[in-house]
């Protein structure tokens, strides 16, 4: 750990062995187990799958994504690199799930509701993390709701990021869209280059804004209409009502907060742009959710979302 000392045996110990039911995710890039420890620390640790780096090229790896921190990204503790070609990532355990639980919770009305207040905070909160990646010179290449963590205070936190520098991935592997985002989330263009880029998760923030927005799953869809064709659709024919999630019917039109939905729905349809060189970057999107500006308009006669700038 780079604060804490805690051992190898300690933590096979706080996941039970690394048992089945500690199991928190399952990704390309290992298990992720919650660790309970004696004195009441709980983390979160990573088993990485086997066919791992190097010791010394590992260790080097980790002590420079360990460095990567930001309030809204997960920052990894601490890690584990030693025979029988064992590799572990500690990070803060994140005690309210990640944003697709939620998002699926708040469509059944079940459990916590997430209302616009808190929808806004989280897009701006994945928008600052994935801002600080790409200036930090990093590529998420996976941005999806599943990895976007909450913490005790419901804040954002996005993960699974430079964990491709910690693993040997197979020909195979490296070949499949999987490398680039999952399906749903990822860029037209990345799926026929195979190459995620800042572009690309500019995409997959965009889909993912506007799953938040409008309780749309991309996997909803048929192949010939997506989420963006539906939504640009519905601002056509002014049916803006349609777009809001059940949990957000309650807004007013005249608030502001119906003003910041709407722009957040401008952002989403910006973020997804088919050209990526017509896509704003994750910085500028930070400065557009902020309500500094509203930005470009989109390339559309029929734009309802069409708003003077606040500034």
């Amino acid at each position: 750990m780079f604060n804490t000392k805690i051992t190898l045996a300690e933590t096979i110990e706080a996941t039970r062995q690394f048992d089945e039911e500690n199991v928190l995710s399952r990704t390309r890039f290992g298990l992720v187990f919650k660790a309970c420890y004696n004195d009441g620390m709980v983390l979160s640790v990573r088993r990485l799958p086997d066919g791992a780096l190097e010791e010394n090229t590992f260790r080097k790896e980790a002590e420079s994504l360990g460095k990567v921190r930001h309030r809204n990204l997960t920052v990894l503790r601490g890690y584990y690199a030693g025979p029988p070609d064992m590799r572990l990532l500690v990070y803060d355990y994140m005690p309210n799930g990640n944003l697709a639980t939620l998002l699926q919770e708040a469509s059944h009305q079940d459990g916590h509701v997430l209302n616009w207040p808190m929808r806004h905070l989280i897009a701006l909160g994945i928008a600052r993390g994935l801002a600080f990646l790409h200036q930090s010179s990093m590529v998420h290449a996976d941005v999806k709701p599943q990895n976007v963590l909450f913490d005790a205070d419901f804040e954002a936190h996005l993960c699974d990021f430079g964990l491709e520098r910690l693993t040997i991935a197979t020909p195979s592997e490296a070949s499949t869209s999987g490398s680039v985002g999952t399906l749903g989330y990822v860029s037209p263009e990345a799926i026929l280059t195979g190459e995620a880029t800042k572009e690309s998760d500019v995409y997959s923030f965009g889909i993912v804004l506007l799953e938040l927005l409008t309780g749309k799953r991309p996997v909803m869809f048929t192949q010939d209409e997506d989420i963006v064709k539906w939504v640009k659709k519905q601002l056509q024919r002014g049916q803006i009502t349609e777009l809001l999630e059940p949990g957000l019917l309650e807004l007013d039109p005249e608030s502001s907060e119906w003003e910041e939905f709407l722009l957040g729905v401008k952002v989403g349809l910006l973020c997804t742009a088919p050209d990526p060189l017509d896509r704003p970057t994750m910085s500028d999107i930070v400065f557009m959710l902020e309500g500094c500006r509203v930005g470009p308009d989109i390339p559309s006669s029929a734009d309802p979302t069409s708003q003077p700038s606040p500034a």
